[in-house]
């Protein structure tokens, strides 16, 4: 992996794996998803702007999680849904100060596809993360990897679900493949300092990548 643009937005590919469903991949570890959200949000939050697809069960996650950060979610998160879903939107769609609603297709696949494609041509990325999830999760890897062949494929495999098949077919080492704190995962996977500050609003963060590290204060 090469040194990754500072500048570029990193896309969050998730979702809760369902059994029942005909597009099912495998098994996903709940507590597990939630975890790498949550650390995903974390890492990013203030330093890199996000964009994902809605997933019923992961946005109010990401509304909970964003609304404890003392930053400007509205502008540092991206949320795209298709106007297909829209009885279906969890309240906390709503919320969001940023979101986009797509046209409706002649059927789910198509409204997805056109949600999926607009999504991705719309933004320029540096990273994206893949948690969890069943095909979805392969469709959106599809069209990532086409639009944007230089950035970097981050499949968090111990989420289980389609991002674990990722990884696999991906050949991802096995110290990433197994590594349980996502946090330090994340820091590294998306080259973000960890004394790297965090910015209320993305305008008021700077463009170059060294005048936003804090340098501890040394005694005199």
């Amino acid at each position: 992996m090469g040194q990754l643009n500072p500048n570029g937005a990193i896309f969050l590919s998730a979702g809760v794996p369902d059994a029942s469903a005909k597009h099912f991949m495998g098994v996903g570890d709940t507590a597990a998803i939630s975890a790498a959200v949550s650390a995903l949000l974390y890492v990013t939050l203030g330093r890199r702007r996000l964009v994902w697809g809605g997933h019923p069960s992961i946005t109010p996650m990401v509304w909970s999680f964003a609304e404890t950060m003392s930053v400007d979610y509205g502008t540092w998160v991206k949320l795209y849904q298709s106007e297909i879903f829209e009885d279906e939107f969890p309240e906390e769609t709503a919320r969001f100060q940023n979101v986009v609603i797509t046209k409706r297709g002649d059927d789910v696949a198509s409204s997805l596809e056109h949600m999926r494609k607009r999504m991705l041509d719309e933004t320029d990325f540096s990273a994206a993360v893949f948690v969890g999830g069943m095909k979805g999760i392969m469709d959106e890897y599809t069209l990532f990897k086409e639009r944007a062949p230089e950035a970097a494929i981050i499949p968090v495999m111990s989420t289980g679900g389609a991002a674990e098949v990722l990884g696999t077919r991906l050949r991802i080492a096995p110290s990433l493949a197994l590594q349980l704190d996502y946090v330090a995962l994340l820091h590294e996977t998306l080259q973000i300092d960890v004394n790297e500050k965090r910015y209320t609003t993305p305008e008021q963060q700077p463009k170059d990548l060294r005048a936003r590290i804090a340098r501890p204060e040394h005694p005199a």
